[in-house]
Order: C-alpha cells, then structure tokens, then sequence
C-alpha cells in the first residue's frame, strides 16, 4: 500500500545505496529523498537534506538539539541499524520527534564477526598469512575456542547469539550485564558473574554494551591491567568503550596476546601505531556489513517508518535500550 502523503528523507547512505531497500520503500512511499552523496550527512548539509520531510531513516547520522530544532515538521525518525550513540533522545523528546528502533536485528552478522575474530587471533592467522606471503614457513602453535573461558559483557540480542555460537564450539561462556537474563542464563548454561571476576578468569572478553555514559571508557587501564595474561580482548560493539591508549600500551608490552576490533573512539582510527602492531587486528566497522543483516536492517527501519509493533518508541523509553 503505497503512503504518498508523507515525505520521507533517508539520509542513510547504506540504505540508499541498496537497490533492494529503495524499491520496497518506493512500493510503499512515493515522496522519498536519497542520500546519494556517499558520506555521512552533518550539521547543515543534513539539516538541508532533512528539511520539508515528516520523516526520515538515518544511519551514522548524527540527530541533536540544532537538527531537531532546525526541522520542526520531523515528526518521526525510524533507524537504520542498532547503534543510538548518535541521536540525542532527550532532545528528540522536546521536540515531540518519535524514534523508533528495532533491536537485534544485525545479531547474526556482528556475532559471526565476533567469532572470526577469536578464530582469527587464536590461531595467528593474519602474522601467519603475511609471513608466508614473505616466503616464510613457521608452525606456531594456537589455541581452541572449545578448551577457552569466553566472557561476554553485554548479554542483550547480540551477547546471547555470541554465547550460543561459543556454547556451540563447546566454551565455557561467563557474561556480566546490568540486566538480568535468568531464563537464558539457564537454557544456555552461561553463568552471570561481575566485571572483575569475568575479566579475571576469561581467555576472551568480547563488548557487546551500547556507548553511553555508563559505559564510556568501561575497559581503562585497570581493567586491562586485570585481565588474565595472554588474554584477547574483542570490541564489536562501539568504539569509545575501551580506552585504546591503554589497549595500544598493553599490546605493546604483551600483557594481552591480542586484540581485535571493528569499532572505534574515532572513525577512521587516526592512531597509526596502533594498526600496525602485529598482535592487533582491525576492520572499517562491518560488523553489519552483510547482505543479509543490510535486509534485515533495511526492512526493520520501513517498518519503523509505519510505528510497527516489532519497532520500539524510543522517546517513551525509560530504560537504556539494548543491542
């Protein structure tokens, strides 16, 4: 059933690129603006894009106090992917703007990402691969996720697929959230315990929290400094939860065998010495970057668009919404 008397404005730039997603929004809205610049929209230039249009499916971009103000006939903001560090909820509820979210719809995809990345450092296939590209030939010995503590911090949709995946290959899985999980806890055989104690006894500490207050700079200094030694530390979820000075120090002086992460304080990461250290792996930030989770994504944010049941009012939130 096509909608034409709203105008909808996707400044997502994934979503406009995905020919898929752009016909299944035409077959339902016909007053639709893409995103085809290929970047992130900010400050005026998205305000610019936004204007004229009672609503709208962002991505990366950022929403705050000067866009909600600048746009008051945005009525209602439907997201494009799991991540809420960029949109200021406060504000959008001052302003009388719905943002409507669906959660765990990219599970899938950033927990496979997870797991190669455990594969990947455990058994040193990246130094291993260039090594032989060099015409080298050395047999280092790994280890296996199955004989490994996993510890998950963040156990909402995407914490519980990584436990299942690791329960699968036979881990021990321990998790530390700030919500309780009883009945999954039991129907997996994950045990809840505190962040000291997970970062104490796990041979992977993989983050699966959202970026808030709370959690900024969650893993500093000390609590690298208190993980098992030759311990791997993962970060799928939002760059600004480690401390990535601390992390770099760490590598360094080997205190932790590795680390991989797909997310950063600062995208693209500036800190050149740090993606370069051979125990360190990085990726651009495709821990949704599937076709699969980009359709998942896509058709979660239309939906959104329609207030759907399965999509969440934020701005009649109380709690902090999970991944």
């Amino acid at each position: 059933m096509v909608a034409p008397s709203h105008a909808v404005a996707v400044a997502s730039r994934s979503f406009s690129r995905n020919q898929r997603l752009r016909d299944e929004l035409a077959a339902r809205y016909t007053n639709i603006r893409w995103n085809l610049t290929d970047r992130v929209l900010e400050g005026q230039e998205l305000i610019d894009f936004l204007r004229g249009h009672e609503r709208a499916i962002t991505g990366l971009d950022r929403l705050d106090e000067r866009v909600f103000s600048a746009v008051p006939e945005l009525r209602l903001v439907s997201k494009y992917g799991v991540g809420l560090d960029m949109i200021d909820l406060e504000a959008a509820r001052r302003h009388g703007v719905s943002i409507r979210w669906t959660p765990g719809v990219n599970r899938q995809a950033v927990a496979e990402l997870t797991i190669a990345f455990m594969i990947a450092l455990s058994r040193r296939i990246l130094p291993l691969a260039a090594e032989m590209r060099d015409g080298g030939w050395r047999q280092r010995r790994g280890r296996q996720i199955s004989s490994a503590v996993v510890g998950i911090v963040g156990c909402g949709h995407v914490g519980q697929q990584v436990a299942r995946l690791c329960r699968a290959f036979g881990a021990e899985v321990i998790a530390n959230d700030i919500r309780a999980y009883d009945d999954f806890y039991r129907a997996h055989a994950v045990m809840p315990v505190d962040l000291p104690t997970l970062l104490a006894r796990s041979d992977f500490v993989t983050l699966h929290v959202p970026l808030d207050a709370s959690t900024r700079d969650l893993i500093g200094a000390r609590e690298i400094a208190s993980m098992k030694p030759g311990a791997f530390l993962i970060n799928t979820a939002r760059g600004g939860i480690v401390d990535e000075a601390a992390l770099k120090a760490a590598l360094i002086d080997a205190r932790l065998a590795g680390a991989a992460f797909d997310v950063f304080a600062t995208e693209p990461p500036i800190d050149r010495e740090l993606l370069r250290l051979p125990n360190f792996l990085a990726t651009p930030h495709i821990g949704a970057s599937t076709e699969e989770a980009a359709l998942a994504m896509g058709r979660a944010a239309i939906a959104g668009l329609d207030a759907s049941p399965e999509s969440i009012d934020l701005t009649a939130e109380v709690a902090s919404p999970r991944f």
